[in-house]
């Protein structure tokens, strides 16, 4: 202490006794506060000397008394002030406040004037505002909020809000459902709600109806009329033989064609599942046929009671995704646009049959017996009692306008990233478990996601935007038009996507469609949510033995027939798509008039319900975890295993390659380099200070790269849109450069080697700039090819 008191009467002997002042400012709205400590009362208590010259004077030792004195009481008041303002800016810090629209959360701002006993019309010094944060708040108590939030939701009440009937793509209930959405986005105080609108090609049924005729010598023995119909399907009139090929697929065409079955000329009927009808169709053509049938196979669906029967399905036949009249472009005004015709349209007609009709025409099949993990039948081409089958089909082009109506919740850390959330609003009939619960599920998740912002202080990281699309039903038209609209800037800006179609399918098994990237985030999610069918065990624990196997029993790899796969395999956005089912199997009434809301009711009993909430809160966790935390947690190093697959894959052909001169080591270097970019990128994560937003953000820019980098650079986005070699498709694929292969043991004379080496090259360079992007920048890459 005689330290300390020599050290101040030192200072204050060589410094003019003054005013001392100090001031604590806050802006808090028109009040301004400042604190001012006076030392002296003014300067003539103790003259003009210095206080060394007060020393001799009897008078200058009660001034410098005084001066001690009220020096003490200054500090004690100025440390005590400062204890208790700290403490209080400390507990406002940690508590949210909302405030303003929109539910945004924005900094507490304290008022000095009630701190001190100034008054508020002393002039403050203005304080630059911080900016905003995002939530502090914990992952579980943010789980448990959602939780609760869910289990007050009553889902039958939401669908009733969007059933109807029939609302076709470009129909008025169509539109006016897309108001409503608009109106209850608004509702919501999201940060924005908009609509783009698109001119497409659709068709509707013509005017006559399609028929599938059986002949005998030329005449009508006995006519099917479907009350559906397959759009994109060429209208014509077909006549041939009948032959059966299973589902469909690849591998059925060449189980007949290694029997010696010819179907030049041939009409084709196929089981529907598996693989999508656009598939069944492109196959057909490859191997010759003239026409195709698609029925839906009892076995292969669930029900509702007890009705075992299928009415004629609605499906489209364009092996590809959006207007196939403006391929690779939007169609935000079409009359700009060339006449212009998708490769995968189909050439020749198609049409589904009911489950009655299609049994019908397989049991009329005579000929060789079918293979034994094919139904108990015959392949044809011959008939019972009848020569012939003719296919007629009448379908109308159709100019129609659609609408994609948004909403979005803006992050609070990166703004300019977004998850995607989307579900399609139109339907072939009344489309509920088709559309209808999806939709329920996409307005269900905007309101809770919203409240979780304004009423508990939730600040995402990252926005969140939720999309109703358009023309669902005819391949994802209205999704792909808007990522072809924005071709050049999503990959940069959105970073995952959402799927909630045809969500809810039953309640008893669980499966998930979705990229690599993806799979770390699933697996968190399904050990947390509840199972619908078994509340004691959560999604991944009801699995049991298969949980540590969990990707090989429950991923099934994305259709064409989703519209996650745009998103994946033509923009390389990360994607996800679930589906709770019955028994494993889909549902029988999916894209029929059957498909009802009693059916779906019926098939989902006393689980309806609880079902509808587990899909709502899978698909909000997923979409929480992916703006909570501050690096984006898509698990980048399991590609590590798809590149080391797809090289094991080539190595059974090594032989075969190395006879023709070339070598597997540089795409296994490839694979290599992007190995050790994974593993240096998880490295330099876990030694950087992740409060530093630019390097979080850089961190965060590398990780968005690596779907993306998966698009081939080499195919163009309109000749080959599906850019994606491991999960696109066109000839630039990892499945093309096998299947090329293989012609190497099935006929030798139809390999290309030139057009492999091609697919070789462009590959291992796709693999290659897959491997730089993640690396980061260019002086860092260190390259051994």
């Amino acid at each position: 202490m005689e330290r300390a008191r020599s050290a101040v009467t030192n200072f204050f002997g060589r410094v003019p006794l003054t005013y001392t002042r100090f001031s604590l400012t806050q802006q808090m709205d028109t009040d301004n506060s400042q604190v001012e400590m006076k030392l002296a009362a003014d300067e003539e208590d103790c003259g003009d000397h210095t206080l060394g010259d007060h020393v001799k004077h009897r008078n200058g030792n009660n001034c410098k008394s005084l001066c001690f004195k009220i020096l003490g009481i200054s500090l004690v008041f100025l440390i005590g002030f400062l204890i208790g303002y700290l403490s209080y800016r400390g507990r406002v810090a940690s508590t949210p406040a909302v405030n303003g629209q929109n539910g945004q959360c924005l900094p507490v701002v304290v008022n000095t004037s009630s701190l001190t006993k100034e008054s508020p019309s002393e002039q403050e010094e203005e304080r630059i505002p911080e900016p905003q944060e995002p939530s502090l708040l914990h992952w579980n108590d943010l789980r448990d909020r959602l939780s609760f939030k869910i289990g007050n939701v009553f889902f039958e009440e939401t669908i009733r809000k969007f059933y109807e009937e029939s609302h076709e793509a470009g129909s008025l209930n169509d539109e006016s459902r897309g108001l409503y959405i608009h109106e209850e986005f608004s509702k919501m105080s999201l940060d924005k709600v908009w609509e783009d609108e698109h001119y497409v090609t659709l068709q509707d049924a013509g005017s006559s109806p399609n028929k599938v005729t059986v002949l005998k010598s030329g005449n009508a023995i006995e006519t099917f009329t479907p009350t559906a119909y397959v759009a994109y399907s060429p209208a014509a009139s077909v006549t041939g033989n009948l032959v059966f090929c299973n589902y469909g697929r690849k591998e059925d065409f060449k189980t007949l064609q290694e029997i010696k079955m010819d179907l030049d000329g041939s009409i084709i009927l196929v089981r529907s599942g598996l693989i999508s009808f656009s598939e069944k169709v492109a196959n057909a053509e490859l191997f010759k046929a003239i026409g195709v049938l698609i029925y839906p196979d009892l076995s292969d669906y669930t029900y509702p009671g007890v009705e075992r029967t299928i009415e004629s399905p609605f499906g489209h036949a364009h092996y590809g995704t959006g207007d196939p009249y403006t391929p690779g472009f939007p169609s935000f005004n079409h009359t700009q646009f060339p006449p212009s015709k998708s490769s995968g349209l189909p050439k020749i007609p198609v049409q589904t049959l009911s489950s009655n009709d299609g049994k019908k025409l397989l049991e009329r099949l005579e000929g060789d017996a079918c293979p034994s993990d094919w139904p108990l039948c015959r392949l044809g081409p011959q008939l019972k009692d009848a020569n012939g089958i003719k296919l007629e089909v009448n379908n109308a082009m159709a100019e129609k306008k659609i609408h994609n109506v948004f909403g979005v919740i803006r992050g609070f850390d990166e703004p300019d990233r977004y998850v995607v959330v989307g579900a399609q609003r139109d339907a072939w009939g009344p489309g509920v478990a088709k559309s209808t619960v999806g939709t329920s599920i996409l307005m269900e998740l905007a309101r809770l996601l919203s409240d979780l912002v304004r009423t508990d202080g939730y600040k995402p990281r990252r926005s969140i935007v939720f999309a109703s699309w358009g023309a669902g039903e005819f391949g994802a038209v209205g999704a792909t038009e808007w990522l072809e609209g924005y071709l050049t800037t999503l990959h940069l800006k959105a970073f995952s996507y959402v799927n909630l179609d045809s969500a809810v399918q039953g309640a008893g098994s669980f499966s998930v469609s979705a990229s690599p990237l993806m799979y770390n985030v699933i697996e968190k999610t399904m050990k947390e949510v509840k199972d619908p069918a078994k509340t004691d065990y959560t999604i991944y624990a009801k699995l049991g033995t298969q949980a540590s196997n969990w990707i090989q029993n429950i991923v099934v790899p994305l259709t064409m027939e989703n519209a996650a796969y745009p998103f994946l395999a033509y923009s390389g956005i990360p994607s996800v798509s679930f589906c709770f089912q019955k028994d494993n199997k889909p549902y029988a009434y999916l894209g029929t008039k059957m498909d009802t809301l009693q059916n779906l009711k019926q098939l989902l009993n006393a689980d309806f319900d609880r079902v509808c909430r587990t899909a709502v809160e899978f698909a909000a966790q997923i979409i929480l975890r992916l703006t909570h935390d501050s690096t984006l947690p898509l698990d980048y190093s399991r590609y590590s295993k798809e590149l080391l697959d797809s090289v094991m894959a080539l190595n059974k052909y090594a032989r075969d390659i190395k006879g023709m001169g070339l070598s597997l080591s540089w795409v296994n270097s490839a694979r290599g380099d992007f190995y050790r970019a994974a593993s240096s990128l998880e490295g330099e994560l876990s030694q950087s200070d992740l409060d530093n937003r630019p390097v979080r953000r850089a961190f965060n820019d590398r990780v968005m790269k690596v779907e993306h980098s998966m698009l081939s650079p080499y195919v163009s986005p309109k000749e080959t849109p599906f850019r994606h070699v491991l999960y696109g498709s066109g000839g630039h694929t990892f499945t093309a450069l096998l299947d090329h292969l293989e012609l190497l043991k099935i006929n030798e004379t139809l390999f290309d080697k030139d057009l492999f080496r091609n697919q070789l090259a462009l590959l291992t360079w796709t693999f290659q700039g897959a491997a730089n992007a993640m690396a980061g920048e260019i002086w860092e890459i260190d390259n051994e090819f």
